[in-house]
């Protein structure tokens, strides 16, 4: 699979896995900010979001092979890789099967074990899921649908960036919610392997979020040993997003302390 991407800088090649909903765009300011301090920085978008083609498998498997595929295409050797969420999980998943082909993990509110269901995700697919695009015309009226189901301004700012102008007067989404709604249980699968990754590893988690607790701190040290795990007091799921700066500054002494 073809993945559409976005490239900024040049220099070691660092890659950028968004999570469930997002697409390349989110992490666009980041990515050219981590850029200019020295990187090639790749920003994919995974199947089923953004622009890159959409595909009834959708699971961890796929995804993982769909980052390899990229970096065939591409030719990215020895990088360094950051997921958020669901691509937190690809990035973990990738690194242990091929442990020798990275330089360094960066891994972004998420943990290797399996999650219970989260009713979250469902609300959202069903929010996007109500709009009728038949009868709603412009941005706003998109986000007043939106907003009889999803109360934070933030999280509905995150799933408009995923609208588009399908034809002149007619909006869609762009990500396959069909897909993701047939296949999100997969998305809650944990990654289990043997395999130690010796290599640096930085875990960002958000104090206001649960997908990083104490107890998930002795299984990541065992396969990433050399991790360091950091905490954003005032993040949720989304630090990146609430807290920019400070997230910022813990990736990028990170990505320093490797040259």
């Amino acid at each position: 699979m073809e993945l559409h991407f976005r490239k900024y800088g040049k220099g070691p090649p660092l890659i950028i896995l968004h999570g469930i909903f997002g697409i390349s765009d989110n992490w666009v300011s980041f990515g050219k900010r981590i850029a200019e301090s020295g990187y090639e920085v790749f920003i994919p978008d995974q199947r089923n979001h953004g622009h890159s083609p959409h595909h009834y498998a959708f699971n961890y498997y796929a995804l993982t092979d769909d980052l390899i595929e990229f970096m065939e295409q591409h030719k990215i050797e020895d990088p360094v890789i950051l997921g958020h969420s669901m691509g937190g999980k690809v990035a973990m998943r990738y690194t242990l099967e091929n442990p020798h082909a990275v330089r360094a993990l960066i891994v972004v509110d998420t943990s290797l074990r399996t999650y219970v269901f989260h009713s979250h995700h469902r609300t959202l697919i069903d929010a996007m899921k109500s709009v009728d695009f038949s009868k709603v015309k412009s941005r706003q009226e998109v986000e007043s649908v939106l907003e009889q189901k999803i109360e934070s301004p933030r999280i509905r700012q995150f799933l408009l960036k995923n609208l588009f102008r399908k034809e002149k007067d007619l909006l869609s989404w762009r990500i396959n919610l069909e897909a993701i709604d047939l296949n999100l249980e997969s998305l809650y699968d944990g990654v289990f392997n043997s395999t130690i990754f010796n290599q640096p590893a930085l875990f960002v988690r958000g104090g206001k979020s649960d997908y990083i607790i104490e107890e998930d701190i002795p299984n990541i040290k065992k396969n990433f040993p050399n991790a360091d795990i950091v905490s954003i007091p005032n993040g949720t799921h989304w630090l990146h997003a609430d807290a920019p700066e400070e997230f910022y500054v813990h990736v990028s002494g990170f990505l320093k302390d490797l040259s």
